[in-house]
């Protein structure tokens, strides 16, 4: 039978409290991340993510003086809890801009409707492929290390245990949200501006020869400057993106450019 002295077992339980304290936020973040918490990811794996995480940032993290007696346990575990989520929805609101770019460019270029119910989610096929393609192009860039060092920089801003102000987080959500739809908007601005031209052609067009059937005429070419447009300008799209995402996980509390 394996004994402990008894002078190590204040020093054992104070660091499992403090590992307890860090893997209630790490959790709470890993699930609304980038890659690692989306709805395709089974629930165990993300609880394999969540330890990982919480292992390897520990260290790095200053012990937490919550002593195990139910008043500080119920307070420090709702406040790690929230910040994790709060930190988590920053994340998931670039997940959400590709996706509302994907949408906008596909209702500006007639495409909403193609291989419509390929995704998990209901969005269209373009917002599908760009929100794969940016989360791969994050993980081949290293988002579980900017990640790592994003949840370590976030005890920095918010010690454990100690409850953000409301009116510094309401402002900085809206600030967030506000910021994520003018960069879905950004990305998707050339398919706009397309859509603007192509409408503005066959306007033109039906005033010169009303007799011309301009719809049939102009649904092959939006098409066809949708999908061009979608192979040329992918690569600046996810480069904008994962600038604006890394951004972000260095500067949490700066708006989205």
């Amino acid at each position: 039978m394996i004994t402990f002295p008894a002078e190590l077992l204040p020093h054992l339980g104070h660091n499992l409290w403090h590992l307890f304290a860090v893997f209630l936020r790490v959790s709470a973040m890993v699930s609304l991340l980038p890659a690692f918490g989306e709805r395709s990811i089974p629930a165990r794996v993300k609880l394999g993510v969540a330890v990982a995480f919480t292992i390897i940032i520990m260290p790095a993290i200053p012990s937490a003086d919550v002593l195990p007696k139910f008043p500080g346990m119920a307070g420090m575990i709702g406040v790690e809890i929230l910040i994790g989520l709060l930190l988590g929805i920053g994340l998931r609101l670039f997940v959400f801009a590709l996706q509302t770019a994907g949408s906008i460019a596909a209702q500006a270029t007639s495409l909403s409707q193609i291989l419509g119910g390929a995704a998990t989610e209901p969005v269209p096929a373009m917002g599908y492929l760009l929100t794969l393609a940016g989360l791969a192009l994050a993980m081949f860039l290293g988002l579980h290390v900017r990640a790592a060092q994003f949840m370590i920089n976030s005890y920095m801003l918010f010690p454990i245990g100690v409850l953000p102000a409301a009116p510094d987080l309401s402002q900085w959500g809206v600030t967030q949200i506000a910021s994520s739809f003018g960069l879905a908007f950004a990305l998707a601005m050339p398919f706009v501006i397309a859509s603007l031209i192509y409408n503005l052609a066959l306007g033109v067009i039906n005033r010169a020869m009303p007799q011309l059937m301009v719809a049939f005429v102009g649904a092959p070419a939006i098409t066809f400057a949708g999908l061009f447009l979608l192979f040329a300008g992918t690569p600046l799209i996810l480069s904008t993106w994962s600038d604006a995402l890394f951004s972000f996980l260095q500067n949490p509390l700066g708006s989205v450019r």
